[in-house]
């Protein structure tokens, strides 16, 4: 039996609530939010502009599996403005913009405990949304760290899913081939995932109609651990 479980997150074990699967659609809201608060004065061409390279960068419009830093990311979209403001800053903005509000499904963190009690060890590996530094994220999931044995996001292994390299960083740390990982995701690119890794998939979905997917992680207990169910 594999001790290694690796979920993903969005759509597993949290979401930004209201959110679609690509933000493109709240980008204006975020750049408005770096010109109000740091006076800026460009034009909405200018604004739109930037608009439009973070789409380019976004990964559900334009397929990669590269990560770039948010930093990178944000100095190539704001050079036009020609500011004196740290790019740093600028993407704090952006992200505060947006009003994201994180919520971790009621289910996770009991299950995430009662598994780690039978001495299996957790694991999370996530693509960041496009941009978005880890810190950022981090402070999102802040209750999660706790019940993780690690984590790896797509700006710790440099690439974005269905590479599988993060997949593979998780089993050097914990010393066991990647074949005997089981990788619990949402998304057919988590599928791919770890079939590029060559270990196990089991699919959760929380919304829409579920198949033969599982609804929660009870489910995840239930149907394919039911010697630790809770």
């Amino acid at each position: 039996m594999a001790k290694v479980l690796v979920f993903d997150l969005g759509g597993t074990l949290m979401q930004y609530v209201g959110m679609p699967y690509s933000w493109v659609s709240f980008y204006h809201q975020g750049v408005r939010e770096i010109s109000r608060r740091y006076g800026c004065s460009v034009s909405e061409e200018a604004m739109g502009k930037t608009v439009q390279m973070l789409e380019d960068f976004n990964p559900r419009v334009h397929y990669r599996e590269i990560e770039y830093s948010a930093e990178y990311i944000f100095a190539r979209a704001l050079e036009h403005w020609h500011l004196e403001v740290p790019v740093k800053d600028c993407v704090e903005a952006f992200w505060s913009g947006l009003g994201l509000k994180a919520e971790i499904y009621p289910d996770t963190i009991p299950v995430l405990s009662s598994l780690r009690k039978r001495g299996y060890r957790i694991a999370a590996l996530t693509d960041l949304p496009s941009a978005m530094p880890d810190e950022i994220f981090k402070r999102d999931i802040s209750a999660l760290p706790d019940y993780l044995d690690e984590y790896v996001s797509s700006a710790v292994c440099g690439y974005r899913k269905p590479n599988c390299k993060g997949l593979q960083m998780i089993a050097e740390k914990f010393e066991v081939p990647a074949a005997e990982l089981v990788f619990i995701g949402d998304e057919e690119k988590d599928r791919q995932t770890a079939r590029n890794a060559g270990c196990r998939f089991i699919p959760i979905r929380r919304t829409g109609a579920a198949g033969e997917d599982i609804r929660d992680l009870y489910g995840l207990e239930s149907r394919y651990f039911p010697e630790i169910m809770l």
